[in-house]
C-alpha cells in the first residue's frame, strides 16, 4: 500500500517547534510538453471552432481573399477596362499633339501635366494594392488565430500573436498592451491562454472604440432620418454614414482601406449579414422592434429612424466582426442591443 503524502497544516513562522527540512521532496509532478508535430493523444480532441467564427471566416473568404476562377463577367469587365484605357490614352495623345501644333510651349506644359497625372495614378494604384493586401492579411490572421486557439497550438499561437503585436507596432497608444503581450509570450506555455491574453490586452480597448463609433453612427442616422423631409436624403445620409463607419472601424483595427478596399470590405460585410441572418443572429426584425414595445409607441416617421439606426448598427457589427484581427474568445461578441440600447428604449 502506497504511503499517502502528509496533509497540509497551518503553523506560525515564529514557532520554535518548527524545523525546516532541506531534503528533496519524495516525489515531484511531471509535466509533458507536446510539440505541435506530435500526434494528439487518444481521447483528446481539439475544441471545435465556434459557429460564429466559421461564419466570419466564410464571409472573409468571400470578400477579401481573391478567387482565381475564370468567369465570363470577369472577361467582360477586363475587355471594358482595356477599351476605356485605350480611349483615354488616345484622347491624351491627340490632346498633346494638338497642343504641340498650336505652340511648342503648350505641348511641353501638357506633357508635364500628363506625366504628373501618371505618377499620381501609379501612386494611388500602389496605395490601393497595399491597403487591400493589408486588409487581406488581417482577415487571414483572424482565421489563423481562430484555428490555433481551437487546436491549442502553442508554436502557432506564439507566431500569430507576434504578428498581431507587429500590426500595432506604430500605434503609441498600444505600447503598454504590446509590452504586456510580449511578456506573456515568454511566460505562458498554453497557446489558447496566450491568444486570450493578447485579445484582452490589445483588442478590448479597440473593441470599445469600435462600439462607440457604431453607437454614434446609429444615433446620428436614427435622429436625422426621423426628421428628414425627403426619402432620397435618408438614403444618401445612411449610405454616407455606413461608408464612413466601415472605414473608421477598419482603421481602428489596423486596416487602411481605400476605394478597392472598401469595395472588398463591403462584399465581406454583405456576406456576413447574409450568413448570420439579416438584422440579428437568431432574432428577426419584428422581434427586435415589437418585442421591445417600439412599434406600438412611436410614430411611423420615428419608426423609420429607428429602423435605419438598427440597420446602421447591424452593418457596423458585421464590419467589426470582419475587420477584427482575432476571434472573440474572452468576451462575447456584442449585439445590436448592447452597442445601441437607446434604439430599444420604451416610450413613456
Amino acid at each position: 500500500m502506497s504511503q499517502r503524502p502528509p496533509r497540509p497544516r497551518a503553523f506560525r513562522l515564529d514557532d520554535r517547534r518548527i524545523a525546516v527540512d532541506d531534503r528533496p521532496a519524495p516525489y515531484a509532478p511531471e509535466a509533458v510538453i507536446r510539440s505541435q508535430h506530435d500526434p494528439i493523444p487518444a481521447g483528446v480532441a481539439p475544441l471545435p471552432i465556434d459557429e460564429a467564427e466559421l461564419k466570419i471566416e466564410t464571409a472573409q473568404k468571400s470578400g477579401l481573399i481573391a478567387r482565381s476562377r475564370f468567369t465570363l463577367a470577369r472577361l467582360a469587365w477586363a475587355g471594358l477596362g482595356g477599351l476605356l484605357s485605350l480611349a483615354l490614352g488616345l484622347w491624351a495623345t491627340n490632346l498633346i499633339e494638338g497642343l504641340f501644333a498650336r505652340a511648342e510651349s503648350l505641348g511641353i506644359i501638357g506633357l508635364i501635366f500628363g506625366v504628373v497625372f501618371l505618377i499620381g495614378l501609379v501612386g494611388v494604384a500602389a496605395r490601393e494594392m497595399v491597403a487591400v493586401a493589408r486588409q487581406t492579411r488581417i482577415a487571414e490572421l483572424h482565421v489563423a488565430l481562430a484555428r490555433a486557439r481551437a487546436a491549442d497550438d502553442r508554436a502557432e499561437a506564439r507566431r500569430l500573436v507576434g504578428r498581431l503585436v507587429a500590426l500595432y507596432r506604430d500605434r503609441p497608444e498600444t505600447a503598454r498592451a504590446r509590452a504586456e503581450v510580449e511578456d506573456a509570450m515568454q511566460a505562458i506555455i498554453d497557446g489558447r491562454d496566450l491568444i486570450d491574453v493578447a485579445e484582452r490586452a490589445l483588442l478590448r480597448p479597440l473593441d470599445e472604440r469600435a462600439q462607440g463609433e457604431i453607437a454614434a453612427a446609429a444615433k446620428r442616422v436614427s435622429l436625422v432620418t426621423a426628421i428628414s423631409p425627403r426619402a432620397i436624403l435618408d438614403v444618401v445620409f445612411v449610405v454616407a454614414q455606413i461608408v464612413r463607419l466601415v472605414r473608421r472601424i477598419a482603421e481602428i483595427y489596423g486596416g487602411r482601406p481605400g476605394l478597392l478596399g472598401l469595395v472588398k470590405l463591403a462584399r465581406s460585410i454583405g456576406a456576413h449579414i447574409a450568413i448570420t441572418g439579416g438584422m440579428a443572429v437568431g432574432d428577426s426584425l419584428l422581434q427586435q422592434l415589437v418585442g421591445h414595445g417600439i412599434a406600438s409607441r412611436i410614430s411611423a416617421r420615428m419608426g423609420e429612424g429607428v429602423l435605419n439606426g438598427l440597420l446602421t448598427a447591424r452593418v457596423g457589427l458585421s464590419a467589426l466582426a470582419v475587420c477584427r484581427p482575432a476571434p472573440f474568445s474572452v468576451d462575447k461578441a456584442p449585439g445590436v442591443s448592447e452597442v445601441a440600447p437607446f434604439l430599444f428604449s420604451k416610450g413613456d
